[in-house]
């Protein structure tokens, strides 16, 4: 019966380089949303102008209402089903998420 042979020089590879990949995907993630963050508040600054020129009505307590049902949904739940089953077939996936949350958190 053979034994499973781990090499260390292999497994180091792998995990460094999904380190590097996890955190160059995670600095983008957090640059793309802030760019989203910034639209949207561009968006709700022009609707309040359009508004206060009378081109518009718009019903502040059901956009906010979405908004918060929306934020505390995400806040609730679980990542998708999909980003949890990759992650698990992924034998660097320590590695990716480590440098995920790293990229994120300096970007």
């Amino acid at each position: 019966m053979a034994g499973l042979e781990v090499d260390p020089q292999q497994l180091g590879l792998e995990f460094g380089s999904s380190a590097v990949i996890g955190g160059i995907i995670g600095f983008a993630a957090k640059k793309v949303a802030k760019v989203i963050a910034v639209l949207v508040g561009i968006q709700l600054a022009l609707f309040k102008f359009l508004e206060s020129r009378g081109l518009i009505s718009v019903k502040w307590d059901e956009l906010t209402a979405g908004m918060m049902e929306a934020s505390e949904a995400a806040a609730a739940s679980q990542p998708p089903s999909w980003v949890m089953s990759i992650l698990s077939t992924l034998s660097v996936s320590a590695g990716f998420s480590g440098g995920f949350l790293l990229g994120f958190k300096k970007g």
